[in-house]
């Protein structure tokens, strides 16, 4: 007999399964524009429709450290037994194991921030405009 293949996605039928409802090829656009900083945590699961950047099996259900960044992906270390292992997942294939709620007020803290400083530059403008004409 000829023996089995044994490939990198072998006995994942399973494993790489969607749910009902998240059938389709595009994942939801609040996951991927995440900011995921250095030192955060993430859960890795993987969106079998995106197959670039996608963990091997053996790293899904994990919880991982955010170690750096290549271009849009992210460097995540995971400890498997006694080592460490260092995968390069695309956004699509993590999910936050943070609170998103308190980054998303850190951004909207800075942009009620910025809307400050663009009034006050108005106003000098303006003034200074006035004081030309």
């Amino acid at each position: 007999m000829v023996k089995a293949p044994q490939g990198l996605r072998h006995r994942t039928r399973k494993l790489f399964k969607k749910g009902i409802r998240e059938k389709g090829a595009i994942p939801p656009l609040s996951r991927i524009l995440i900011e995921y900083r250095l030192g955060d945590k993430v859960y890795i699961g993987v969106n079998p429709a995106i197959h670039g950047g996608m963990p091997h099996r053996r790293y899904i259900g994990k919880v991982g450290k955010v170690v750096g960044f290549r271009g849009r992906a992210v460097i995540v270390e995971v400890e498997v037994g006694s080592k460490t292992k260092r995968l390069i997942l695309l956004p699509e294939h993590i999910k936050p194991a943070f609170e998103v709620n308190e980054r998303i007020n850190e951004i909207f803290k800075k942009l009620a921030e910025i809307s400050k400083i663009r009034i006050e530059q108005r106003k000098t403008l303006l003034k200074l405009l006035g004081k030309q004409k």
